[in-house]
């Protein structure tokens, strides 16, 4: 037997049959099925060690995640579905509770997946998805602009505070005359910094602007420093990236093709990344406890009227549960086996 991942709702075999599948003893793991099984048995993991740091920590709420994140996705379905093409099923994710835990790499590993994965029914990219084109349809020529907005690193312990201080900076920005976005949602990020130690919040913004903006009230990149700057409050002088890559195309491909919807990943993807999540259990924790109840998303201007779901809904980040069509034919169960480490089948 021979599989292909295609995404990790669709694996496809070069099999026969149903019987012949399930006659098959070999096949133990998901891992065994496909490679992206490896990548479940990856995330996984990594959701039983942040599981273990919350545990062994003192606050209540930690205690709810942990118990939470030990029942995340401890048993996938996958229904048998036949392909068009002679001879080849494909095992569909019909059934996974997900614990929604902001910090869950599981949950995580959900939410960034690409742009290509189409089919999933994960809230946010599922109704981004959505609502873009119709942004695009009804403002034609606007265009999109991808920017980093960033700050010097700061003590993980005073994260909190500086995040009110970039945020209310954003805010300042955007009533500013030069502010270019007619409509604008912005992701907060948070990576571990260089020394091992420290805290690197930015902000990625996805910005619409009137198809007059490169003609008139254009932002050269020093424009952009000065004025982040200036509503930062600040004595130095920021990095911010105007002219970020998405994929291995840059930003003026995407505003060509008027196509926000390919930046989506960019935009709404992690708050942390998952090697900061499992590296440092004290960083950890206490990056848990200064983002405690934040917001990750917000949606401003015009885009307020399309998003505002999406914006009101975006904590969790993660539906309840992934596909759940009804499909004809034989299911297939993966449990997780902890003390292996793998999706075994049941």
């Amino acid at each position: 037997m021979s599989a292909q991942a295609s995404d990790s709702n669709f694996i496809a075999f070069n099999i026969s049959s149903q019987n012949k599948f399930q006659q098959n003893q070999n096949v133990q793991s998901l891992s065994e099925v496909s490679r992206i099984g490896k990548i479940w048995d990856k995330h996984r993991a990594n959701t039983d060690k942040v599981l273990h740091y919350y545990a062994k920590a003192d606050e209540d709420y930690f205690q709810q995640y942990a118990w939470r994140m030990r029942m995340c996705s401890e048993l996938l379905k996958f229904q048998l579905v036949p392909d068009e093409s002679e001879g080849i099923l494909k095992l569909k994710l019909s059934d996974a509770r997900f614990c929604r835990v902001r910090h869950c790499p599981v949950c995580q590993w959900r939410r960034r997946r690409k742009a290509a994965c189409r089919q999933t029914s994960l809230m946010w990219k599922a109704r981004a998805y959505k609502i873009l084109p119709q942004v695009v349809t009804d403002y034609p020529n606007y265009r999109w602009l991808f920017v980093t907005l960033t700050v010097k690193n700061c003590q993980i312990k005073e994260l909190r505070e500086n995040l009110d201080s970039i945020n209310k900076a954003f805010k300042r920005f955007t009533e500013l005359k030069a502010w270019p976005a007619k409509g604008w949602v912005k992701s907060t990020e948070v990576t571990k910094g260089r020394d091992g130690v420290s805290a690197h919040p930015h902000l990625h913004i996805l910005a619409m602007v009137p198809p007059s903006y490169f003609s008139h009230g254009y932002l050269s990149h020093a424009k952009w420093v000065a004025l982040w700057q200036q509503c930062l409050r600040i004595d130095y002088q920021p990095v911010v990236h105007t002219s970020a890559m998405s994929g291995d195309k840059p930003l003026r491909v995407y505003a060509k093709h008027h196509n926000p919807s390919l930046l989506i990943p960019e935009i709404l993807k992690y708050q942390v990344k998952e090697s900061d999540l499992v590296g440092d259990k004290e960083w950890f924790l206490e990056l848990t406890r200064q983002l405690h109840k934040s917001r990750a998303i917000a949606i401003g201007g015009i885009l307020r009227q399309y998003m505002r779901e999406l914006e009101e809904k975006n904590q969790d980040l993660i539906d309840e549960s992934e596909e759940t069509d009804e499909v004809d034919g034989e299911s297939l169960y993966f449990r997780w086996e902890r003390k292996l480490q793998r999706f075994n089948i049941e």
